[in-house]
């Protein structure tokens, strides 16, 4: 084994348990956040939110699944929410589970699922929340930029 390649499996093993981590982080975020009614859950709701009051976004979750991978109007939605995202140093993620995303942020008054397609993390200006994981994330977005994955893709930890 050479030298090369002993130090591209040490870099999968380092890739794969920041992967985790932030997964962990994204849950205890967005678990927080409910509590705190910081939470704007669905596309159109992000959109609106994004459109009036687009400083109080402090991160943006963009989750994704085989049944909508080819939903044109979706994806639509999701290169304009990150253009925005990007144009207002808003970090933004992806994830592959949209059922346990659903899980956490949990049902609508009539006790259905929300569309968690695109999930932002708010804070008032007045007074900014700050969270832990939420600063665990935005280093895992930066780390993540500097080899050039803009909106990387996060695994949530299985329960």
């Amino acid at each position: 084994m050479t030298l090369e390649e002993i130090h591209g499996q040490e870099n999968t093993m380092e890739t794969s348990d920041r992967v985790q981590s932030a997964g962990t982080a994204l849950e205890e975020l967005l678990l927080s956040a409910k509590k705190q009614d910081y939470l704007t859950v669905g596309v159109y709701e992000s959109a609106k939110v994004m459109n009036v009051d687009p400083d109080s976004v402090a991160f943006c979750v963009l989750a994704t699944d085989e049944e909508y991978e080819c939903d044109i109007a979706l994806q639509i939605h999701f290169t304009l929410i990150q253009a925005f995202c990007f144009d207002n140093d808003i970090n933004v993620v992806r994830v592959n589970d949209i059922e346990r995303l659903a899980d956490l942020v949990g049902a609508d008054e009539t006790g259905e699922p929300k569309d968690a397609h695109c999930i932002l993390v708010t804070s008032p200006n007045a007074n900014p929340w700050k969270d832990p994981a939420l600063d665990k994330l935005s280093l895992f977005c930066e780390e993540s930029r500097s080899v050039y994955d803009w909106v990387p893709t996060i695994t949530l930890p299985e329960r």
